[in-house]
């Protein structure tokens, strides 16, 4: 017999929170604060993206843009300016709300915004691959390549996530089973 512990990898998933003693206080405090750091990061490239944007209206190519690629122009523009609004809208919401009972809500409602700016954010970064990509390769390959990466966005932003969690979700529906049966 060896004494020594399994591998990581191999040991089952412990059925103690990561927080045990937490409060649904201190976890809504936490939760929102981690939050609102992953919103930072995403913030960073939104400013990127609209500042890319702005510069591109005032090259002498732009003039040159027909009515289609200046109308993904004006939409891939505001598509950003949403996306900084809505990922903007939990700060506004923390602080408007700062003390305030119902921190768990704001979390909630937090992260539906948060979902809502990552899908704006996504379609931005797509019209700027569009845009860029119609001038540089023509409007086929460019459209071919920009549902390529729409496609990369929701797969690892929205598909990957969810398929990430629903073992999880199914594993701990089952230790809650196993706890509740005598």
């Amino acid at each position: 017999m060896s004494s020594e512990a399994p591998p990581p990898s191999s040991l089952p998933p412990s059925p103690v929170p990561p927080f045990p003693a937490e409060s649904p206080a201190a976890r809504a405090d936490r939760r929102l604060i981690e939050l609102l750091q992953e919103l930072r990061v995403l913030q960073t490239g939104v400013q990127i993206v609209f500042a890319f944007l702005l510069g591109v209206a005032f090259t002498p190519r732009f003039a040159a843009l027909g009515d289609p690629e200046q109308d993904v122009y004006v939409t891939t523009l505001l598509l950003a300016v949403l996306a900084s609004a809505v990922f903007a809208t939990p700060v506004a919401l923390h602080r408007g709300l700062f003390r305030h009972p119902g921190k768990e809500r704001i979390v909630r409602v937090s992260v539906r915004f948060a979902q809502l700016g990552l899908v704006l954010l996504a379609s931005a970064l797509s019209g700027a691959v569009l845009l860029v990509l119609d001038v540089v390769l023509g409007t086929a390959l460019a459209l071919a390549i920009t549902a390529v990466v729409a496609l990369v966005f929701a797969g690892l932003w929205f598909v990957l996530p969810w398929a990430v969690r629903r073992p999880l979700q199914r594993a701990a529906q089952a230790d809650k089973a196993t706890v509740i049966k005598p």
